[in-house]
Protein backbone atom coordinates (compact mmCIF):
# COMPACT_ATOMS: atom_id res chain seq x y z
CA UNK A 1 0.00 0.00 0.00
CA UNK A 2 1.54 3.30 -1.07
CA UNK A 3 1.63 6.19 1.36
CA UNK A 4 -0.23 9.37 0.44
CA UNK A 5 2.38 11.69 1.95
CA UNK A 6 5.38 11.91 4.25
CA UNK A 7 3.81 14.60 6.42
CA UNK A 8 0.18 15.69 6.41
CA UNK A 9 -0.91 19.32 6.13
CA UNK A 10 1.80 20.43 3.74
CA UNK A 11 2.03 20.52 -0.04
CA UNK A 12 4.41 17.81 -1.18
CA UNK A 13 5.62 17.17 -4.72
CA UNK A 14 6.86 13.72 -5.68
CA UNK A 15 9.71 13.64 -8.22
CA UNK A 16 11.13 10.86 -10.36
CA UNK A 17 13.06 10.45 -13.61
CA UNK A 18 13.07 8.11 -16.60
CA UNK A 19 15.81 7.24 -19.07
CA UNK A 20 18.85 7.49 -16.84
CA UNK A 21 20.34 4.19 -18.03
CA UNK A 22 19.70 4.72 -21.74
CA UNK A 23 22.34 5.02 -24.44
CA UNK A 24 20.25 7.49 -26.44
CA UNK A 25 17.70 10.21 -25.94
CA UNK A 26 16.96 12.83 -23.33
CA UNK A 27 16.35 12.12 -19.67
CA UNK A 28 12.86 13.07 -18.49
CA UNK A 29 11.65 13.85 -14.98
CA UNK A 30 8.24 14.68 -13.55
CA UNK A 31 7.00 16.44 -10.44
CA UNK A 32 3.48 15.77 -9.16
CA UNK A 33 1.44 17.26 -6.33
CA UNK A 34 -1.54 15.05 -5.52
CA UNK A 35 -4.53 16.30 -3.52
CA UNK A 36 -4.94 15.25 0.14
CA UNK A 37 -6.61 11.88 0.41
CA UNK A 38 -5.93 10.89 -3.19
CA UNK A 39 -5.92 7.12 -3.69
CA UNK A 40 -5.92 4.77 -6.65
CA UNK A 41 -5.65 1.00 -6.39
CA UNK A 42 -3.55 0.61 -9.54
CA UNK A 43 -1.09 3.43 -8.89
CA UNK A 44 2.40 1.97 -8.45
CA UNK A 45 6.02 2.27 -9.53
CA UNK A 46 5.91 2.58 -13.33
CA UNK A 47 8.33 -0.35 -13.69
CA UNK A 48 5.75 -2.61 -12.01
CA UNK A 49 3.01 -1.65 -14.46
CA UNK A 50 2.30 -2.69 -18.02
CA UNK A 51 2.56 -0.10 -20.76
CA UNK A 52 -1.21 -0.17 -21.14
CA UNK A 53 -1.74 0.56 -17.43
CA UNK A 54 0.83 3.38 -17.43
CA UNK A 55 -0.95 5.13 -20.27
CA UNK A 56 -4.35 4.54 -18.67
CA UNK A 57 -3.14 6.12 -15.42
CA UNK A 58 -1.52 9.16 -17.04
CA UNK A 59 -4.78 11.10 -17.66
CA UNK A 60 -6.03 10.10 -14.20
CA UNK A 61 -2.91 11.61 -12.64
CA UNK A 62 -3.01 14.73 -14.79
CA UNK A 63 -6.68 15.39 -14.11
CA UNK A 64 -6.48 14.62 -10.38
CA UNK A 65 -3.22 16.38 -9.53
CA UNK A 66 -3.12 19.83 -7.95
CA UNK A 67 -0.15 20.44 -10.24
CA UNK A 68 2.19 18.39 -12.42
CA UNK A 69 5.02 19.10 -14.83
CA UNK A 70 7.68 17.35 -16.89
CA UNK A 71 11.31 18.47 -17.27
CA UNK A 72 13.73 17.39 -20.01
CA UNK A 73 17.53 17.39 -20.32
CA UNK A 74 18.96 16.74 -23.78
CA UNK A 75 21.66 14.22 -24.73
CA UNK A 76 24.06 17.11 -25.38
CA UNK A 77 23.49 18.43 -21.86
CA UNK A 78 23.90 14.93 -20.42
CA UNK A 79 27.31 14.64 -22.09
CA UNK A 80 28.35 17.99 -20.61
CA UNK A 81 27.24 17.55 -17.00
CA UNK A 82 26.92 13.73 -16.62
CA UNK A 83 23.76 11.69 -16.21
CA UNK A 84 23.46 12.05 -12.43
CA UNK A 85 23.46 15.84 -12.56
CA UNK A 86 21.26 15.72 -15.68
CA UNK A 87 18.66 13.70 -13.76
CA UNK A 88 18.64 16.28 -10.97
CA UNK A 89 18.43 19.12 -13.50
CA UNK A 90 15.43 17.47 -15.19
CA UNK A 91 13.71 17.31 -11.80
CA UNK A 92 14.57 20.96 -11.14
CA UNK A 93 13.05 21.92 -14.51
CA UNK A 94 9.87 20.02 -13.68
CA UNK A 95 9.61 21.60 -10.21
CA UNK A 96 10.12 25.07 -11.69
CA UNK A 97 7.04 24.58 -13.92
CA UNK A 98 4.63 23.60 -11.14
CA UNK A 99 1.76 26.06 -11.01
CA UNK A 100 1.41 25.47 -7.26
CA UNK A 101 4.69 25.87 -5.33
CA UNK A 102 5.36 22.82 -3.14
CA UNK A 103 6.41 23.17 0.48
CA UNK A 104 8.42 19.95 0.39
CA UNK A 105 9.89 17.59 -2.23
CA UNK A 106 9.89 13.80 -2.13
CA UNK A 107 12.74 12.60 -4.35
CA UNK A 108 13.12 9.05 -5.61
CA UNK A 109 16.64 7.83 -4.85
CA UNK A 110 19.34 8.57 -2.30
CA UNK A 111 20.89 11.77 -3.68
CA UNK A 112 19.62 15.13 -4.92
CA UNK A 113 20.90 18.61 -5.61
CA UNK A 114 18.78 20.84 -3.33
CA UNK A 115 16.18 22.95 -5.10
CA UNK A 116 16.42 26.60 -3.96
CA UNK A 117 14.01 27.42 -1.16
CA UNK A 118 12.30 24.03 -0.92
CA UNK A 119 13.42 21.32 1.53
CA UNK A 120 13.51 17.74 0.28
CA UNK A 121 13.61 14.15 1.45
CA UNK A 122 15.24 11.41 -0.62
CA UNK A 123 13.51 8.03 -0.56
CA UNK A 124 15.21 4.90 -1.90
CA UNK A 125 12.72 3.06 -4.12
CA UNK A 126 10.29 5.85 -3.36
CA UNK A 127 8.24 5.11 -6.46
CA UNK A 128 7.07 1.96 -4.68
CA UNK A 129 6.40 3.76 -1.37
CA UNK A 130 4.72 7.12 -2.06
CA UNK A 131 1.85 7.85 -4.42
CA UNK A 132 3.20 11.20 -5.60
CA UNK A 133 6.55 9.66 -6.58
CA UNK A 134 4.78 6.75 -8.29
CA UNK A 135 2.66 9.25 -10.21
CA UNK A 136 5.79 11.16 -11.22
CA UNK A 137 7.42 7.93 -12.38
CA UNK A 138 4.45 7.19 -14.63
CA UNK A 139 4.44 10.65 -16.21
CA UNK A 140 8.21 10.67 -16.74
CA UNK A 141 8.14 7.19 -18.28
CA UNK A 142 5.18 7.71 -20.61
CA UNK A 143 6.31 11.12 -21.86
CA UNK A 144 9.80 9.78 -22.50
CA UNK A 145 8.34 6.76 -24.31
CA UNK A 146 6.32 9.12 -26.54
CA UNK A 147 9.54 11.00 -27.33
CA UNK A 148 11.50 7.83 -28.17
CA UNK A 149 8.65 6.48 -30.30
CA UNK A 150 8.72 9.71 -32.32
CA UNK A 151 12.51 9.47 -32.75
CA UNK A 152 12.15 5.85 -33.84
CA UNK A 153 10.25 6.99 -36.93
CA UNK A 154 13.32 8.98 -38.03
CA UNK A 155 15.90 6.37 -36.99
CA UNK A 156 14.23 2.98 -37.62
CA UNK A 157 17.51 1.00 -37.58
CA UNK A 158 17.78 1.31 -33.78
CA UNK A 159 14.32 -0.08 -32.92
CA UNK A 160 13.73 2.59 -30.31
CA UNK A 161 10.01 1.89 -30.43
CA UNK A 162 10.89 -1.37 -28.64
CA UNK A 163 14.00 -0.61 -26.55
CA UNK A 164 13.40 3.12 -25.87
CA UNK A 165 17.15 3.73 -26.10
CA UNK A 166 18.18 1.23 -23.43
CA UNK A 167 21.27 -0.93 -24.05
CA UNK A 168 19.57 -4.00 -25.51
CA UNK A 169 21.39 -6.44 -27.75
CA UNK A 170 19.45 -5.16 -30.80
CA UNK A 171 20.28 -1.53 -29.99
CA UNK A 172 23.99 -2.23 -29.57
CA UNK A 173 24.04 -4.26 -32.80
CA UNK A 174 22.42 -1.34 -34.64
CA UNK A 175 25.09 1.02 -33.28
CA UNK A 176 27.78 -1.39 -34.45
CA UNK A 177 26.24 -1.62 -37.93
CA UNK A 178 24.96 1.94 -38.47
CA UNK A 179 27.06 4.11 -36.15
CA UNK A 180 25.53 6.69 -33.85
CA UNK A 181 22.88 9.39 -34.21
CA UNK A 182 22.81 12.95 -32.85
CA UNK A 183 20.66 11.53 -30.03
CA UNK A 184 23.21 9.04 -28.69
CA UNK A 185 25.02 9.93 -25.46
CA UNK A 186 28.64 10.13 -26.51
CA UNK A 187 30.03 9.88 -22.97
CA UNK A 188 28.33 6.52 -22.44
CA UNK A 189 29.86 3.14 -23.31
CA UNK A 190 27.85 2.55 -26.44
CA UNK A 191 29.57 -0.72 -27.36
CA UNK A 192 31.14 -3.36 -25.08
CA UNK A 193 34.92 -2.99 -24.91
CA UNK A 194 34.69 0.47 -26.49
CA UNK A 195 37.96 2.35 -26.35
CA UNK A 196 37.05 5.23 -28.61
CA UNK A 197 34.40 6.23 -31.10
CA UNK A 198 34.58 8.42 -34.16
CA UNK A 199 31.99 11.15 -33.52
CA UNK A 200 32.68 13.17 -36.66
Amino acid sequence: MLLSCLEADRTEAGCDEAGRGCLAGAVFAAAVILPPGFAHDELNDSKQLSEKKRYALRPVIEQSAIAWAVGIVTPEEIDKINILHASFLAMHRAIAQLTTPPEHLLIDGNRFTPYPGIPHTTVVKGDGKFMSIAAASILAKTYRDDYMNALALHYPAYHWENNKGYPTKAHRLAIQESGITPYHRKTFTLLPGQLSFDFR
